[in-house]
């Protein structure tokens, strides 16, 4: 048996739309680590998925709320790759996967659980992962709780974000 509790709140809630509005749009008024954001910049952040497919799976989203990548600007669209390489490079630093899939759901039919508002997933994957779980039972092994997940990618997010800055 694997237990997976914290899919209750998601399975639950699937479907359903966010009664607060935008996720996207709401969570970075809130505090980081309680959003689980591992970097801000100008135009976008950088945070875990509540439900993430594996241990260090982050989403790459714009401030402003779009909802494909062709609506980016080019400021904006720098800046998702800047995040996109510092959270990489967190996720080595701290977890050392042997590779990545990198996607993004465009409309629901597509599988977006927050269709309207642009953003990419970065899942890291390890030889030997349970990724077949979500195909045979619609669970997903994950090793830790988020929040420890959250405090060992938030040092290495921050060397990564002054790193590309320099």
């Amino acid at each position: 048996m694997l237990w997976a509790g914290w899919r209750s709140e998601y399975i639950a809630n699937a479907g359903k739309p966010d009664a607060d509005g935008c996720l996207f749009c709401r969570l970075p008024a809130g505090a980081d680590e309680e959003a689980l954001i591992l970097e801000r910049g100008s135009f976008g952040f950088t945070m875990l998925n509540r439900y993430p497919y594996t241990t260090g799976h982050v989403m790459v989203a714009p401030f402003r709320h779009i909802e494909r990548p062709a609506d980016l600007n080019a400021d904006e669209q720098a800046e998702l790759w800047r995040l996109l390489g510092n959270a990489m490079n967190a996720i080595d630093e701290a977890m050392h996967p042997d590779g990545y899939n990198l996607g993004a759901n465009l409309g629901r039919v597509a599988g977006a659980g927050v269709p309207g508002h642009f953003h990419l997933h970065l899942v890291p994957r390890w030889s030997g992962d349970a990724n077949f779980m979500t195909t045979v039972g619609d669970t997903r092994v994950l090793p830790e709780d988020l929040t420890v997940t959250w405090t060992r990618l938030r040092a290495p997010s921050i060397r990564s974000r002054d790193a590309s800055r320099e």
